[in-house]
């Protein structure tokens, strides 16, 4: 049986569901996902574009840089996922939107060159001062 997560927004308007595993699990300390998220750090698993599907609602679009699209809820604002045409096979969802986000751990920091120097969180991961591909 094949690997399946789903997730959604606060309001239920949006859901959304995965047929293959979650990798590459990265706390983002950007500001970019700061500011577009209201959080102070941005947990996000990468899954191949193919595997993901919209089982309810359409998502609002925002174009955050020249490479960046973010998904968002027209109703509630939540963001759920991230495309950027870096790598134009994959899609980024924001684990907090997952209906098992417990069961998805991060296993890397990114950006933390920009991360808040008050926040202290998994010091035990591997850190990268941007995002390496």
């Amino acid at each position: 049986m094949a690997e399946s997560h789903t997730g959604g927004c606060h309001c239920r308007q949006l859901r959304y569901r995965i047929e293959a595993p979650l990798h590459d699990v990265a706390h983002c300390h950007c500001s970019a996902c700061r500011r577009s998220t209201g959080g102070i750090v941005t947990t996000w698993a990468t899954v191949p574009l193919a595997s993901f599907s919209w089982t309810a609602g359409t998502p609002a679009e925002y174009a955050s840089s020249s490479t960046c699209v973010r998904y968002f809820c027209p109703g509630c604002g939540s963001q759920l996922a991230l495309f950027t045409q870096l790598s134009p096979d994959s899609l980024d969802i924001t684990v907090a939107t997952l209906d098992r986000p417990q069961d998805t751990p991060a296993d890397r920091h990114i950006w933390v060159r920009s991360r808040l120097p008050w926040l202290s969180l998994d010091p035990q991961l591997p850190e990268e001062d941007e995002e390496a591909l």
